[in-house]
């Protein structure tokens, strides 16, 4: 397994609600079990690797790539910048959904008043539907994201008054 991939799952573990996660592939099985460290951080309990072939060299990105990366991230720090009231951030890395399903209704809409604790999106990360709740009661001015859109750890999801 990539090593970079494996910092991936251990950062998700590290910054979800799971206790314990076991992945099983091609090249290996690694389980991740979190809270046996006093400092909460999650702890590589196995990791059997089997020789793979040669990896493939990673595909360089085309210029369209990186000036659509380049327009997105401007995008982000110009919404972050210009947000007024208290940002929901994304607790991890992840594809954002403003419903349970394509074809609801939003958990939540621009002028909604919500509670702490209320539902306010889906991140799906590695195959797990992870609920996204409100840290602060009030009415929601201002949602960053559009359905379906990749986010990044810490990115403002919405604006509550």
């Amino acid at each position: 397994m990539d090593l970079r991939k494996l910092k991936t799952l251990i950062d998700l573990v590290s910054d979800s609600n799971v206790t314990e996660l076991e992945i099983t592939e091609a090249e290996g099985k690694v389980r991740i079990v979190k809270g046996a460290v006093a400092s909460g951080a999650p702890v590589l309990t196995q990791q059997v690797m089997v020789p793979a072939s040669a990896p493939a060299a990673p595909a360089a990105p085309t210029a369209a790539q990186i000036a659509d990366a380049a327009a997105v991230t401007a995008a982000a720090v110009a919404a972050d910048a210009a947000a007024a009231g208290h940002n929901v951030k994304s607790p991890m890395v992840g594809t954002f959904y403003r419903s349970s399903s394509p074809g609801a209704a939003p958990f939540v809409q621009v002028g909604d008043t919500v509670k702490e604790g209320d539902t306010l999106c889906i991140i799906e990360a590695m195959k797990i539907l992870n609920e996204i709740e409100s840290d602060k009661a009030g009415t929601v001015k201002q949602v960053l994201c559009e359905n379906g859109q990749a986010v990044e750890y810490g990115q403002a999801l919405y604006i509550i008054e």
